[in-house]
Formats: structure tokens, C-alpha cells, sequence
């Protein structure tokens, strides 16, 4: 009888989720463990709720996917592909987000991530995006792959991957505008964001300056134009 030997291409993909709802880290890991078609099987390896207990999960564990929030109190998916891509280039990242913002795409894609889902994925199409990264492929939910088309294109008519306008604001005043163009209310974005009332009035005085804008309509209008919405 003769002894087969478990390849590279039949071990499980191990996998490692990074967010800061807790509850929602439970509900992927129970997808994913429940076992999803298709070949090679996933696991989850490991979870983080922040950006330190990210980097430090993910130097330990090694994991083969890394699924990434992009927005969390202490610094996002960014700043994790930032602190980990330079020492473990063999990890490879997928924004799962509840954002589909264009700069939100950008932004992880720059940074080194293979894909941009939102989390309104289903869990056979998410095992499906996890063995597609794996394999080197790029994935990207129908909507969002224009974006990142129109960012790294040259082609004429293409969307700028920069806009003089927007990079005038900082990144929380960019969260706040988002929020707020969403039909927010100043207590929501507050509790979204973790910060206080008071300081979220300060960043939309701030941001009807720099865009020398009277009112929240116009800004959810500018907003909308720049598909930050």
C-alpha cells in the first residue's frame, strides 16, 4: 500500500482576522470553520481587535491571509499592512470593510493589499476571495474594482488618484465627512468614532472652511462627487 503525502496545495490556508467588533470576528470564524466549498480548506489561525494585537498575532502566527478592517480606533488596516508588510512580504492581505469608499480602496491597495471586499459578502463568495488572494489573484467586489482601475490608470477620463481638494483634509476629518454625507448625526459620528460631540462639531467647522462650503448639504453633495459616500 502506498503512503500519499499531504502537498503544499492540500494544506488548509490559515487565516487570520483583524477587527474591532468582536462579534463580528465571531460570525466570520464561524463561517469559515463551518467549512465553505471548495479546496484547500480554510482555517482561522488567529484574531486581533486593534492594530497592536494585530501586528503581534500576525509576526507570531504567520498566517497565509490576513482579512483586514480598514477602519479601527487605533490606526486601521493601513497602518497594520504598514508595520507588517515590510518584515512578512509572504502575508497576504484582503480588506473585508463595511466602507466602500473609493479612498478607503485606494488607500489599502497602495499600502499592499491583494484585495477590497465589503462585508456584505457572502461566506462561499469570501472563501472563494480567500483561495483567489492565496493563489496571487486580485479581488475586489464588482463595484470597487473601477476604482482602483481609474486610480492606477492613464488612460483619458480617468478619476485622478489624487484630488488637490480632498488632500486638504486630514483623515479623520475625511471620516467625519463620510459620516456625515451618510446622514449621520453629530451623537452617531461621535459614537462611531470615539470621540466626542464637541469634537466632531470642530472637524466639520473645519472641513466647511477648508472647502469653503456653507452647509451639511453641500458638503454631502461635494462628498458625493468625490464618492467618498
Amino acid at each position: 500500500m502506498t503512503e500519499t503525502t499531504p502537498t503544499d496545495s492540500d494544506a488548509p490556508i490559515r487565516v487570520f482576522l483583524v477587527d474591532d467588533h468582536g462579534l463580528f470576528r465571531s460570525g466570520v470564524r464561524a463561517e469559515l470553520d463551518r467549512g465553505v466549498a471548495g479546496t484547500p480548506a480554510i482555517e482561522v489561525a488567529g484574531e486581533a481587535g486593534s492594530v497592536e494585537e494585530a501586528v503581534a498575532g500576525i509576526a507570531h502566527l504567520r498566517p497565509d491571509v490576513v482579512l483586514l478592517d480598514v477602519h479601527m480606533p487605533d490606526g486601521g488596516g493601513a497602518e497594520v499592512l504598514r508595520r507588517v508588510r515590510p518584515q512578512q512580504p509572504e502575508v497576504v492581505f484582503l480588506a473585508l470593510s463595511v466602507s466602500d469608499a473609493a479612498e478607503d480602496v485606494i488607500a489599502v491597495i497602495r499600502a499592499g493589499a491583494r484585495g477590497y471586499v465589503t462585508k456584505t459578502i457572502s461566506a462561499t463568495e469570501l472563501g472563494g476571495a480567500v483561495r483567489r488572494v492565496k493563489a496571487g489573484d486580485p479581488v475586489f467586489s464588482p463595484r470597487l474594482a473601477g476604482f482602483v482601475l481609474d486610480a492606477f490608470s492613464d488612460r483619458p477620463g480617468a478619476a485622478p488618484a489624487v484630488d488637490p481638494e480632498l488632500d486638504l483634509l486630514t483623515r479623520r476629518e475625511r471620516d467625519v465627512l463620510r459620516l456625515l454625507a451618510r446622514g449621520y448625526a453629530y451623537k452617531e459620528i461621535a459614537g462611531e468614532l470615539f470621540i466626542s460631540v464637541k469634537t466632531v462639531e470642530t472637524h466639520v467647522s473645519s472641513v466647511l472652511r477648508k472647502t469653503q462650503l456653507s452647509n451639511r448639504y453641500e458638503l454631502s453633495r461635494w462628498a458625493s462627487d468625490r464618492r467618498l459616500v
